[in-house]
């Protein structure tokens, strides 16, 4: 015979009453997680504008301090001028470029677009008629066309 073929009589379990049941028991593990808390926002610093003051006269001599605001207004005219684009858009320019690039790209373009500097020099986008692209060339790279 077949051990397939030979049905094994089963045992009758016992009645499953809830009061007979146990809680299953866990395992207690090592590492806890700790519990989630807020978290603390930073209070917002406030910034108190300092108040003029004045010292007044002591015994030893006559000492006086004044504190005032300066308006932004005063800053720049204090302040030197600012370097500027030398080119305006529109304007013709003559380009002579670099060793490193082409040397048949020097000749005659219109600025197109003003550009912020790179560090050394203003930049600018140029245009010359003759080419399908603009190319962008620094100041140094430009003169006025006469």
């Amino acid at each position: 015979m077949n051990k397939r073929s030979v049905k094994k009589v089963r045992s009758v379990k016992p009645s499953r009453a809830p009061a007979s049941r146990k809680a299953p028991v866990r395992k207690a593990s090592a590492r806890k997680t700790p519990a989630r808390q807020p978290i603390k926002k930073p209070e917002p610093s406030v910034v108190k504008k300092p108040e003029p003051s004045v010292v007044m006269a002591s015994s030893v001599g006559i000492t006086s301090t004044i504190t005032a605001t300066v308006t932004v207004a005063e800053v720049v005219a204090r302040a030197p001028s600012f370097h500027t684009h030398r080119f305006q858009v529109g304007q013709t320019v003559f380009y002579t470029s670099s060793p490193i690039s082409r040397p048949g790209a020097s000749g005659s373009y219109a600025v197109v677009k003003l550009l912020p500097s790179d560090g050394e020099d203003y930049q600018y986008r140029i245009k010359n008629p003759g080419e399908a692209f603009e190319r962008v060339a620094k100041e140094s790279q430009l003169e006025v066309e006469s």
